[in-house]
Formats: C-alpha cells, sequence, structure tokens
C-alpha cells in the first residue's frame, strides 16, 4: 500500500479531474489511485497516515450526497460511516472546488464543513492557502484569513488551476515527505 491516499466526493467530475491531475504528478509507491468515497470502505480510507481529500462545494454550500442532488453517493453519506473513528496522528491536505461568482456567499463550505468534521476527530490538516486573487462575500472554509486547504474555482478560473495546484503540493510535500 502507497503511503497516501487519495480520495475524493465529486458530482459532475471537476473533483475527479482535480484527483487525476494531483495523481500523475506521484508514482504507486507514493500515492495511491484516487478512490471516489462512494467506492471506499472506511477502514481502507483510514488504514493511510497521509490523506489527501476534495470536496466540491454544491448548492447553497453542501457536501456532495443524495440530499443535494448528487447522482450518486458522496461524502454526505460516507462520513457518518467514518465519524466514529479516531483519526489523531493522520495528517490530511484537502482542496476545495467552487465558484465564487455564482455562489460568493457560500464559496468551498463543503471544505470547510470536512475539515471541521476531521479536526474534530484529531486529524491535523496542513496545506492552508491564502485568499488573494479570489473575490467572494463569505466561506466557511476560512480559518485565520486563509482557506483551511487549496480553493480552486474551475468555473471562473480554470487558468490557474495548474499553477495553484503545483505551488499547492510544493508547500504540503515536506509535511507529507512528497519528492518534488
Amino acid at each position: 500500500m502507497a503511503k497516501i491516499g487519495l480520495f475524493f466526493g465529486s458530482n459532475t467530475g471537476k473533483t475527479r479531474k482535480v484527483a487525476k491531475m494531483i495523481k500523475k504528478k506521484f508514482d504507486d509507491d507514493i500515492m495511491d489511485a484516487p478512490l471516489n468515497v462512494n467506492r471506499t470502505e472506511p477502514d481502507a480510507f483510514a488504514s493511510y497516515e497521509y490523506l489527501l481529500i476534495g470536496t466540491p462545494t454544491l448548492g447553497d454550500g453542501e457536501l456532495p450526497g443524495l440530499s443535494s442532488d448528487c447522482d450518486a453517493e458522496s461524502w454526505e453519506e460516507f462520513l457518518p460511516k467514518i465519524e466514529d473513528m479516531d483519526f489523531s496522528g493522520k495528517t490530511i491536505a484537502i482542496y476545495g472546488l467552487g465558484d465564487q461568482v455564482g455562489y460568493p456567499d457560500e464559496f468551498l463550505d463543503a471544505m470547510g464543513e470536512l475539515y471541521e468534521f476531521f479536526t474534530e476527530r484529531g486529524a491535523k490538516f496542513v496545506g492552508s492557502w491564502p485568499t488573494d486573487g479570489y473575490e467572494f462575500e463569505q466561506s466557511a472554509a476560512l480559518l485565520d484569513d486563509k482557506f483551511v486547504g487549496l480553493a480552486l474555482d474551475l468555473d471562473n478560473q480554470t487558468g490557474l488551476t495548474e499553477e495553484r495546484l503545483n505551488t499547492w503540493l510544493g508547500q504540503i510535500a515536506p509535511e507529507f515527505g512528497l519528492p518534488l
């Protein structure tokens, strides 16, 4: 088993696309293939020391899942399966997708919800991201005036995705023991 697990929830496939972009940068000894949480067993998820997780924010700041009109189960249905797990000793980096123009009042809220869920269970987070270059009103993914993870807007700032992703991976590399 690789040292880093890469998991995502998705509806339209954009979060999966970013997961694939991340995986292309690392071999199988370092990072396992990305898995959608709707195809993941809780024990497999919890077996990694390092987790890289991704989520879009849907509707009014919701996690992807059946109640937010997703075609399949996602984070909303997966989190109850792991709510009793202890994530102490685990390091997590998170990326979130949102639409800062269409949803400026709940930009990346789902990323904030995942951050809260895992920190309440003892996880250590790395990879906070500056708010410079974004225009939004509110976000539940802010802590100390930074996003809790990488903020991506594939609807309005697609051209910045690769650069932001590379910078962020370079930032978390020392914490994850990644060769970059």
